[in-house]
């Protein structure tokens, strides 16, 4: 009983912590949709060239919150797969935090960062020049809203961004908590073997595991690297997946699955060619 307890504060915590990223997404897609198609059309045409490297730099701060809102503004029409991507390859979730707090390894943390950001911009700009046509549709901005009915009254933009914001915080609080009872029943280290084990091919078990959508992922990880487990270019590939909640989310408001699929795949291929290429250089 005590156990369960524990899960539900922790779960109540880490949702909690994306609230605010989640409702800034949704008012941002409702605004841009509300107010004028202009103004959103030129706010793309500016930002969609820069997307990748902002989209790099604001995944890299410790938090999947970032994810979260990407993943949101992909499927309202606002930002290009590439951003999308570059956005999930350089979120770290709370590996960056674990770091910061092992003094032995605040030196890393430099490195790390560097590594997924680099690696973020120029599969942002690949994907959105060579392959954007292949792993995204089109998307209006603001389709999210299609079908939901948060429309059918002139309710302004913070009334349907709310609604959606709580829709997702359920969805987010419900698999999150079974994620996090399953960590408590086996344990990290025991997932950690279990997931891993004595492998060659590190960087692309670790990237397989960083596609689990919790920041259970990056702890694994991140504790593994710091045990000399895995390598470095293993734990950068693990977390160039681990994009946490940011895959559920966008599995749950982006409506085309297969694109979903395609999205994810190729995250997956980029981290582990990635982290392949640096085990090779290193």
């Amino acid at each position: 009983m005590e156990m369960l307890k524990d899960v539900i504060l922790d779960t109540s915590f880490d949702c909690l912590k994306m609230l605010p990223f989640l409702f800034v997404a949704f008012i941002l897609i409702e605004a841009l949709e509300h107010y004028s198609s202009e103004f959103t059309e030129k706010m793309l045409i500016k930002v969609g060239k820069a997307g990748p490297i902002v989209g790099a730099v604001a995944g890299c701060v410790p938090q999947c919150g970032f994810s979260v809102m990407a993943a949101n503004l992909y499927a309202g029409g606002i930002i290009s797969v590439g951003t999308l991507l570059s956005v999930f390859i350089a979120t770290s979730d709370e590996a960056i935090l674990i770091m910061l707090g092992n003094p032995g390894a605040i030196k890393e943390v430099g490195p790390l960062l560097a590594s997924k950001v680099l690696i973020a911009i120029a599969a942002g700009y690949i994907v959105d020049i060579f392959l954007k046509n292949r792993i995204s549709v089109p998307k209006a901005s603001g389709n999210l809203c299609d079908d939901c009915g948060c429309h059918e009254e002139e309710s302004g933009v913070l009334k349907p961004a709310w609604h959606h914001t709580v829709k997702i915080f359920v969805y987010l609080f419900v698999f999150t908590g079974i994620l996090n009872l399953c960590v408590e029943i086996f344990g990290i280290e025991r997932l950690s073997a279990f997931l891993l084990g004595d492998t060659i091919f590190q960087p692309v078990i670790a990237a397989v595991i960083g596609l689990i959508p919790n920041c259970a992922a990056s702890v694994i990880l991140t504790q593994l690297y710091l045990s000399g487990a895995i390598s470095f270019a293993s734990v950068i590939a693990g977390l160039c997946t681990g994009a946490g909640i940011g895959l559920v989310v966008l599995c749950k408001v982006n409506r085309d699955k297969r694109e979903n699929l395609r999205i994810i795949g190729v995250l997956l291929a980029i981290a582990v060619i990635a982290g392949i290429l640096l085990e090779i250089i290193a």
